[in-house]
């Protein structure tokens, strides 16, 4: 049986262009929308959204194409899973909940949808948090080198349709799982029922999480640019949690972020990249913090 994150109830919404995102909904009062990262589903935030829930609405959906969300077909332009029209389906869950303005935070993938939705959807989104991600064209620009080693998944999931698809079908679990392997989560952080719950839906999806990961080497970085040269910027509260990438790569993660945002809070932890599982009371505690500014 799929683990559940417990005292939540669980709805399939429709969205934008009709994709039906399945989303675990609790608690009572002001929204707050969780999104996950790769390679996982909203499980992930199962710890931190009950502590939540005793003061907010949670909703933690699956992203479209992760999970048991709808999984369109990626079309010739990418924009059916660039981060703008990945946002869009958020703002549209919210809505159809009946929440026009909700506070947003996300991991990983999630991060960079979260900070797609806070550029496209200023009046809606009322604070943000990004956990463990640089904005996608900062991300590009830092991974240079044998340093960029350990992110070799983006380069691949880069490559124009079939190659990366074949090869990860090819043995799906031995992919995905040396992830929750390498990026520090331990058994206890990630219990067998839930690893077993990632790798079954990453096994579904491998199409669309390439195609999500192939529209960030491509119409998100124009979406990005477009953005930076015309000076937009976060006017929400943001807060960023990241481990200390740029020591080994060699950028100032908080000077990036900065270019991004006019009220930022950022923190380094040694949390692991899983951080949200690994250290789920103190990335409650910094969503509290943000959700008071």
């Amino acid at each position: 049986m799929t683990p559940t994150i417990p005292g939540f109830s669980y709805e399939r919404v429709t969205v934008a262009d009709g994709v039906a995102l399945h989303a675990a909904i609790g608690g009572a009062g002001e929204p707050l929308v969780l999104l996950h990262g790769f390679p996982q589903t909203h499980l992930m935030w199962r710890h931190v959204a009950v502590a939540l829930a005793a003061e907010r609405t949670v909703i933690c959906p699956d992203l479209r194409g992760y999970g048991a969300s709808e999984k369109p077909a990626e079309t010739a332009d990418g924009d059916t899973y660039s981060k703008r029209t990945m946002a869009a389906d958020i703002v549209a869950l919210a809505q159809a909940l009946g929440h026009d303005r909700f506070a947003l935070a996300g991991h990983d993938r999630g991060a960079l949808v979260a900070l797609r939705a806070g550029l496209d959807h200023p009046g809606t989104i009322t604070h943000l948090a990004c956990l463990d991600v640089l904005a996608t064209l900062d991300m590009w620009a830092v991974l240079r080198g044998v340093t960029a080693a350990p992110a070799f998944h983006l380069y691949l999931m880069a490559q124009p349709p079939g190659l990366p698809e074949q090869l990860i079908a090819g043995s799906p679990d031995a992919f995905f799982g040396s992830f929750l392997d390498a990026w520090g989560a331990s058994p206890d952080a990630i219990p067998a029922a839930v690893r077993s719950a990632y790798l079954d839906a990453c096994r579904a999806a491998v199409p669309s999480i390439v195609a999500d990961y192939r529209a960030s080497a491509g119409i998100d970085i124009a979406h990005d640019q477009i953005d930076r040269d015309a000076g937009t910027r976060l006017t929400m509260p943001l807060t960023v949690v990241q481990q200390d990438w740029g020591a080994a790569l060699g950028y100032d993660a908080r000077a990036l972020w900065s270019a991004w945002a006019d009220d930022l809070h950022h923190v380094t932890a040694n949390y692991g990249h899983f951080m949200a599982e690994t250290a789920p009371t103190e990335i409650a505690a910094e969503l509290h913090t943000l959700l008071q500014r």
